[in-house]
This record gives structure tokens, sequence and C-alpha cells, in this order.
């Protein structure tokens, strides 16, 4: 039955995906705004909605290695996998302000990060409220650009009916959401089978689970051309990992981390520069590009399980 509802679950999020780019797309454009900005933030916080619930909660259980683990593991494969996928179906492009703007800022609050945990091992209170500073900053900027870059309106003929295009956007995060707490926990079950440890799950299984809504969208996104909702969901989703997620998660209860995490985060770290350059040389991320970044994150996965 646990394999049922894995097909189940990714059923739902095939299908949400398609139903929220497409409302997440019109919304851009009944807003005049970039849909780089619908993607760093309606569709970011949305498709990160499954890595919150498991992070807070496991937090709050005191599972510190899926709580840091998860957030980790989704970011890296954010980078890597769903950004490389998108770019094998469709290069996706990048415009200047996502480049030096919301790319840069990624690789800032990842340093933030690393910092925090490679001092003392822990992510306490005091942490939690720096990182949550950073992230309504993060707020501020992006929305005083959205209203500073506002484009022409739209013909309404062109456009979803604005009832339509909120259902879409309703009935699609609810689809992604649901699918991804199916294919998460079938997942986590089948691996705890086998006898995988809490911070390999957590690395793993639950965070390729949680970030295959990101997955899912963008790809779907660069297939249907919004490259720069595509780019905009995985940039803002790993910001919000780390500034709202860790900041809520280590507000609630203080998270002690390992110092096998401490190595992830320099991974993560090494791997967000990387494709920052990667992006910087030709404005996009190519087939080629995206190929390298997969088989990067298949040696990266070889080795966390072999560890």
């Amino acid at each position: 039955m646990i394999y049922v509802w894995l097909i189940v679950g990714f059923v739902l999020l095939v299908k949400g995906a398609d139903y929220f780019v497409d409302g997440s797309s019109a919304a851009a454009k009944y807003l005049r705004v970039p849909s780089v900005i619908i993607g760093l933030t309606i569709v970011a916080f949305g498709t990160s909605a499954p890595e919150a619930a498991v992070s807070i909660t496991a937090a709050v259980e005191g599972n510190n290695g899926i709580a840091v683990g998860n957030v980790i593991g989704s970011n890296i494969f954010n980078l890597l996998v769903v950004l490389g996928v998108s770019s094998l179906l469709l290069p996706v492009a990048a415009n200047k302000k996502i480049l030096y703007g919301d790319f840069v800022f990624s690789i800032v609050v990842s340093v933030v990060l690393l910092g925090m945990i490679a001092f003392d091992l822990e992510l306490g209170r005091i942490d939690g409220l720096v990182l949550f500073g950073f992230f309504l900053y993060f707020l501020y900027a992006t929305i005083k650009t959205a209203l500073k870059n506002r484009t022409k309106e739209e013909k309404r003929e062109e456009l979803l009916p604005p009832g339509k295009c909120i259902f879409y956007i309703a009935l699609g995060l609810t689809a992604i959401i649901m699918g991804g707490n199916l294919v998460v926990d079938s997942a986590s079950q089948i691996a705890a089978v086998f006898g995988m440890s809490q911070t390999l799950i957590g690395l793993t299984i639950v965070a390729v689970g949680t970030s295959l809504p990101e997955l899912v969208t963008s790809a779907v996104a660069a297939c249907k051309g919004e490259s720069g909702l595509a780019m905009g969901n995985v940039i803002g989703s790993n910001i919000f990992n780390i500034l709202a997620i860790l900041s809520l998660s280590s507000l609630l209860h203080p998270i002690t981390v390992e110092i096998i995490n401490v190595y992830d985060m320099i991974f993560l770290l090494g791997v967000s520069i990387l494709g920052w350059v990667v992006t910087w040389t030709k404005m996009e991320i190519g087939r080629l590009e995206g190929l390298a970044m997969i088989l990067i994150y298949s040696g990266y996965l070889a080795y966390i399980i072999m560890r």
C-alpha cells in the first residue's frame, strides 16, 4: 500500500504543478510584475511549504538531524537537480535583477548560516532572530522591486479570469502539498525499513521528497517558456528555506547541529557559487551545464550514502 500512495503522491505533484504554474503566470500579468518576482515569492513560498512542515515539526520534536538536513539537502537538490532538469528541458535564462540581487543574496545567507552552525554546532533563538531579520529584509526588497518594475497592463481577454486564476493557484498548491506529503511519508517508511539513519533520511529521502514541488513546478514552468518563474522559484525557495524555515524552527526549539551538517553546508555554499558563475557566463543555464549539475548531485548523493 505504501507504494500505491507513493504513486498517488507523484500524480498529485505533477498535476498540481501544472495548475499552479498557469495560475501564477496569470497572477504575474494581473499584478503587472515580472514572472521572476512571482517565482521568488508566491511560487517559492508555496513550493517550500512541505520543507516548512517537515523541518519545524522535526525541530519541535527534537529530530535535529531531519530538521537541518532537510533544509540543507533541499537547497542542494534545488540548485543542482531542479535547475539542472529544467535547463535540460529548455535553457533557463536569468536577468540581472536575479543574478546580481537574489542569487547573490542566497549565497550571503548561506555564508551566514555556515558561520552560525560552525561556531557552536547549534542554531539558538538569537540565531533564529537574526535569520528572521534577514527574511523580513528580503520581503521588503522584493516587494519594492516588484512595485518599481511594474509592466504595461496585459489585454484582459488573453488572461485567465481572476476567479479562475485564484482557483488554479489554490488547487495547484493544495495538490502539490498533499502530493509532497504522501511522497515523503511513503519514501521515509520505505527507507526506514532498509535501516537508513535519521540524518541520511533527512538529507536524501525527505530533502528530495520535499523538493519535488520545486522540481515539478520549475520543470513545467521551463517547458511553458516561463524561465523567470523557474529560476525565481529555486532561488526564492532556497532563501525561504534558510531564513524562514530554520529561523522559525530554532525560535521554537534550539537546534543542535552535527559536524557533518557543517560539511554539507560547505558543499551547498560551493555549488551556490558554482551555479552563480555558470549563470553569469552566458546569463543562462544551458543543457550542457544542466547535465553537469545533475552529475555533480549524483556524485554527492553517492558520497552521503557511503559515508
